[in-house]
């Protein structure tokens, strides 16, 4: 209970607050359910790329729904800028809609922002929020995310924060024009209208909510958990020792010739605040990695309450403590007109480069680099006379911890993304999926293995398929951690295993057109591993090796474990003197043995490590 008295401030007692923001956060999982049982497009239903949360009057997070992490923390920038064009000019019934990550807080053009005021007696007390990924918003490529693009005028259409309801009428206006943008209207369309509902759900119960507890109890019950959230991230910084980190991974490059694109990282903890600072990291470039700074914002939001040892509330309040800087014209941070649809590789990077920064200052809770982030393929074409967009989200090799394997088949922690059944893709697109699951003898080494690699190999039905996509991690593979070795690196090859097999850059500036009957194949990069390889258990290499993680060559020649028989079981003598050797003799730097056996699984040669976990191929 709370006591006050009319006129006063009420106290606010912590059960209270404990049952309101458990509320708050069911509201926000409503909309996310919502959204998946009512959306059209198979990226939104069956991957989820999307978001949903709550806000409080002044527009600052109280809750997160449970799906697409980096998408949270931008809503902060996006809602500003809604209250900046609209705070005095809000009513029942009003919606709004926008994209645009230059003049709105967006990430990219497909991420559309519906958010809708919740009022009470006419009196604004919150805000239902959510984005989606929508399927195709035009522009250069089918899907709207295409690498080559070069400004964002290529990329589809760019809507600022304007009303999609107006006290309860829609904007037809709106509605129509959408239509004649996109390539799959009856998808984008039903995916906006499950947002829509989404905001309505969420705007009846948060009504319900209020009046339970009273406007001007909730105000206060909301404002103390905004600061009870900033009172645990100060202490959990408080709790790390002052100083300096840094750390710098890269991104691959572009197209056939990739030059190598710095990030770079430098925190500082001065006692209850931390810095965390993006400068050094590589200028813009002329195509659509650049990341505008919500989507980066958001990534340090996630990556230090990952690191926490308490649970951390979901209100914007945790974030007073943090101060990210993030330099203009960057990567990072691009300015206008850069093109940024393909913006997430750079943002699934800063998650690594953060993880990488925080292992020299909490080593015990950060894992070694997984695969690179969500590798993100458009396919479109013809199904006889109906055009088709199939857009998907792929990850699920983790980096090893300091005290277990990666995890294998889980998504991304920045995504919470699923990939699609392959039963759904070949019912709904010319698509056959010919394989998908783990790749054998993948993953780095370590007393702790990272996750096998996954991989997923599709047969073109159509006439003509056209693909754009993205991927990473195949020059500069998924770092290890004490010890440990580096991940094996990302492939995406066509006609594999044939005569005319070929490799494709790992962000082709130009789209990649298949004819009927050819095949693609991604293997993703496989998670880096933690401690030496020499330290890990033989009866753990059993293990793999019964489970078909490992073939016996590999863990005779990389672990030095000596396996025969069926069932396999270790030859106890042979291993002694295999692993005596192995330490008494030099390792083959230029190519490993574990990368030896993983490339010749797909009939690649040619390589080098020229670098501690740089490939040339």
């Amino acid at each position: 209970m709370t006591v006050h008295t009319p006129g006063t401030i009420p106290t606010v007692d912590p059960i209270t607050m404990e049952v309101v923001q458990n509320a708050l956060g069911a509201i926000a999982d409503e909309m996310a359910l919502v959204i998946m049982r009512t959306a059209y497009s198979t990226i939104v239903r069956d991957s989820m790329d999307y978001s949903t949360g709550i806000c409080d009057r002044e527009g600052r997070i109280v809750a997160h729904g449970m799906t697409m992490a980096l998408h949270l923390g931008s809503f902060p920038d996006a809602m500003r800028i809604l209250i900046r064009d609209y705070g005095d000019d809000m009513h029942p019934g009003d919606m709004f809609v926008w994209n645009d990550p230059y003049e709105g807080g967006g990430q990219h053009l497909p991420d559309v922002y519906i958010v809708k005021p919740v009022f009470i007696n006419d009196t604004l007390e919150g805000y239902a929020t959510s984005l989606v990924h929508q399927i195709d918003m035009g522009g250069i490529a089918p899907g709207s995310s295409a690498v080559y693009a070069t400004e964002i005028f290529q990329e589809g259409l760019r809507i600022p924060p304007i009303r999609l309801y107006d006290r309860g009428v829609a904007n037809e206006t709106f509605f129509k024009l959408m239509e004649r943008n996109t390539r799959i209207p009856d998808k984008l369309a039903g995916d906006m209208r499950a947002q829509i509902a989404a905001c309505r759900t969420a705007d009846t119960a948060l009504c319900e909510l209020i009046a339970r507890h009273g406007a001007a109890e909730y105000r206060a019950i909301v404002e103390e958990l905004h600061a009870h959230a900033e009172r645990i991230m100060r202490s959990e910084i408080s709790s790390l020792p002052d100083g300096t980190w840094s750390f710098t991974d890269y991104i691959d490059g572009l197209g056939e010739t990739p030059e190598p694109l710095p990030m770079t990282i430098a925190v500082t903890i001065n006692g209850s605040d931390m810095t965390l600072d993006w400068t050094g990291s590589a200028p813009q470039v002329n195509a659509a990695i650049n990341c505008p700074a919500p989507f980066v914002k958001s990534a340090c939001h996630l990556i230090v309450k990952c690191i926490a040892e308490e649970e951390i509330p979901n209100f914007e309040g945790f974030i007073r403590p943090l101060n990210i800087i993030v330099p203009e014209g960057t990567i990072v941070n691009p300015t206008p007109p850069a093109a940024c649809a393909a913006r997430a590789i750079v943002g699934w990077r800063a998650l690594d480069v953060l993880l990488g920064c925080f292992a020299q200052i909490v080593p015990d809770r950060v894992p070694a680099a997984g695969e690179g982030g969500v590798t993100f393929p458009s396919f479109s074409g013809y199904d006889g006379e109906k055009r088709f967009v199939c857009t998907e989200a792929w990850a699920g090799s983790w980096g090893a911890m300091h005290d277990g394997d990666g995890a294998f088949g889980i998504p991304n922690p920045g995504g919470n993304l699923t990939n699609q059944p392959v039963e759904m893709v070949e019912a709904l697109f010319p698509l056959e999926i010919m394989r998908y699951g783990m790749v054998e003898n993948s993953g780095g080494p370590g007393k702790y293995r990272g996750a096998p690699a996954y991989q997923r190999e599709y047969r073109f039905l159509s006439e003509e398929t056209q693909m754009v996509m993205r991927s990473d991690r195949r020059r500069f593979l998924p770092y290890g951690l004490n010890g440990g070795c580096p991940g094996t690196p990302s492939w995406n090859l066509k006609n594999t295993g044939t005569t005319s097999q070929s490799a494709i850059p790992v962000m082709p500036m130009e789209a990649v057109l298949f004819k009927q009957g050819e095949t693609f194949l991604h293997v993703s990069g496989g998670g880096g591993g933690h401690g030496h390889p020499l330290d890990r258990a033989p009866e753990a290499v059993l293990e793999d090796v019964r489970e078909e993680r490992f073939t016996a060559a590999y863990a005779k020649d990389v672990y030095g474990v000596e396996i025969s028989g069926e069932p396999p079981v270790i030859d106890t003598v042979a291993t002694e003197i295999l692993q005596r050797n192995m330490k008494n003799r030099p390792l083959d730097i230029e190519k490993p043995a574990y990368l030896c056996h993983f490339h010749d699984s797909f009939g690649i040669k040619g390589f080098r490590l020229v670098g501690p976990r740089e490939m040339s191929v």
